[in-house]
């Protein structure tokens, strides 16, 4: 059974749960610049690299791994959020890029069979790919509306050097989160096609958007629905939505989505919105009531956290998830779905 479909068959038994944040755990640790650093001998300062952790610090990340799945997740995004040649060049650690991703998810499929093991039940990892800190749909320099810092064939060759890494550590499938501009998430899909066809076979793709607003829109001006209508031809196994806001401010997006995607829907929202100090205080039984009303009316397959979320609020997901029935896939008319940054559906 392939990954995707050993996914689809627990999702078709119930609400599957994804982990929370990585990096308010990783913070919560207190660790000092030279545990980030180890001894690696980097030029710069590493502090705040928490990918670099899978190399330096193995057992912070094992430990946020293990506590989500105590706390009921089916599934474990690796640590490899910022893990990419470009955010890493920050640290002057694009070198390890390959290292920091191999490992991050060997941690991840480590302890994810470790719990399989204890009651049979599938557990799944997720390859967490980041959108950098580059955008291909917008110019950084509002004097010149036609710059680009980088290019396409660029970012598909980064994306693939981070995807081949976390499959070759283990990755069940490949997640590009917080989409915050669809040409990106359209070449981290080129990057992983291109891995497929190497490999000759499916690395299935996770998608997830994050909107910059509350009008439903990323920072490419895209819609969820026309972010779909964009993305719908990569088969997706999920789609959905994190970090963004609350739950309560994603609530008319989600409904959204669901009706008009044919796939699973993940959403994993931040817990709450930051205070002035930009700390997350909505309590694990707040999050997991609101999350549970999008179940109640049957809007998505997977539940999780992002920021501020800690294995409290996945602990509490997964029991307001677990009685509740998971989302059925609709079956849509088969027409032309065109996105600019509005959806369009071609009249028949």
């Amino acid at each position: 059974m392939t990954a995707r479909e050993k996914l689809l068959a627990e999702a078709a038994k119930r609400i599957l749960i994804t982990d929370g944040a990585f990096g308010t755990e990783i913070q919560n640790c207190k660790l000092t610049e030279a545990d980030y650093a180890g001894t690696l001998g980097l030029t710069k300062d590493q502090k705040g690299n928490n990918d670099i952790l899978a190399l330096t610090k193995p057992e912070v990340p094992e430990a946020i791994h293990r506590a989500y799945f105590a706390a009921g997740a089916d599934i474990a995004e690796t640590n490899t959020f910022s893990a990419n040649r470009i955010s890493q060049a920050d640290y002057a650690a694009e070198h390890l890029v390959r290292e920091i991703n191999v490992e991050s998810a060997k941690l991840a499929r480590k302890v994810a069979d470790e719990f399989e093991a204890l009651d049979g039940r599938p557990r799944f990892v997720a390859g967490a790919i980041g959108p950098t800190n580059k955008t291909l749909s917008l110019s950084p320099d509002v004097n010149d509306p036609g710059f680009r810092e980088i290019d396409w064939d660029t970012l598909v060759d980064v994306y693939k050097e981070q995807a081949v890494a976390l499959v070759e550590g283990g990755a069940d499938f490949i997640l590009v989160e917080t989409v915050f501009d669809t040409l990106n998430a359209k070449a981290a899909i080129m990057a992983v096609k291109q891995l497929e066809a190497e490999l000759g076979r499916e690395v299935p793709i996770m998608l997830s958007m994050t909107l910059t607003d509350l009008s439903g829109r990323n920072l490419s001006g895209h819609t969820v629905e026309a972010f779909w209508h964009a993305v719908r031809h990569a088969k997706p196994v999920t789609v959905g939505l994190n970090c963004s806001f609350g739950a309560t401010q994603l609530r008319p997006h989600v409904k959204a989505l669901s009706e008009i995607a044919d796939t699973l829907i993940m959403v994993y929202p931040n817990a709450g919105l930051p205070n002035e100090l930009g700390a997350y205080d909505e309590m694990p039984e707040t999050t997991a009531g609101l999350v549970a009303e999008w179940a109640r009316a049957g809007q998505v397959n997977v539940l999780g956290g992002c920021c501020g979320s800690t294995p409290a609020h996945i602990a509490a997901i997964a029991e307001a998830a677990s009685a509740l029935p998971p989302r059925q896939l609709p079956v849509l008319e088969r027409v032309t779905r065109l996105a600019g940054l509005e959806p369009f559906i071609m009249a028949a």
